[in-house]
């Protein structure tokens, strides 16, 4: 069966979005990408700080409510429309739910073909990261850095700690049938 989505799932500043941005490159066919970050940007802004909504606490944590999940739900229906539709899409995810995320996204696709990659990062490391970028509540990377990975199973496991993204790229690359 031919893939049809690549999901990446890893924490804040793991670099999943370098990642994407070579797969594009590295892949011969397009693929769209889309990222939980452009989804929280499309939210009005007065879910971006509501109990209802998204919240981000000073320590890094991440709240998520009730219309969050529904609107969050609607977009993945709407993601696996396009792929069932014949589009090659790639996601760039946050699992703040572990399996559970997951196992929505599981729902949401049903039966279309997806290559399941962990990208994961050593807690120091995406930390750094989450500094230098600067758009980032410090203390995401590192809270997010093993919890989003809880009970999550993958195809496929790529590590950005010492591995550039290119290289991850060309690594699942290497898995898309």
């Amino acid at each position: 069966m031919t893939t049809r989505m690549i999901i990446l799932n890893g924490g804040s500043s793991s670099g999943k979005s370098g990642i994407v941005r070579c797969l594009q490159s590295v892949l011969p066919d397009p693929w769209l990408a889309f990222g939980c970050d452009s989804f929280v940007d499309a939210l009005p802004a007065r879910m971006q700080a509501s109990d209802d909504g998204i919240a981000f606490a000073a320590d890094g944590e991440v709240s998520i409510g009730a219309d969050f999940l529904a609107l969050e739900a609607a977009w993945r229906e709407g993601v696996a429309t396009m792929a069932r539709a014949g589009a090659r899409i790639i996601i760039d995810d946050v699992f703040l739910g572990g399996s559970a995320s997951q196992d929505r996204w599981r729902t949401a696709l049903g039966d279309v073909p997806v290559l399941w990659v962990g990208v994961r990062c050593a807690s120091a490391t995406a930390a750094g990261r989450e500094i230098a970028r600067g758009d980032r509540v410090q203390g995401m990377a590192a809270t997010q850095a093993q919890s989003v990975h809880k009970d999550v199973l993958y195809d496929l496991e790529v590590d950005t700690t010492h591995t550039e993204s290119l290289d991850c790229a060309r690594a699942i690359a290497a898995r898309v049938s």
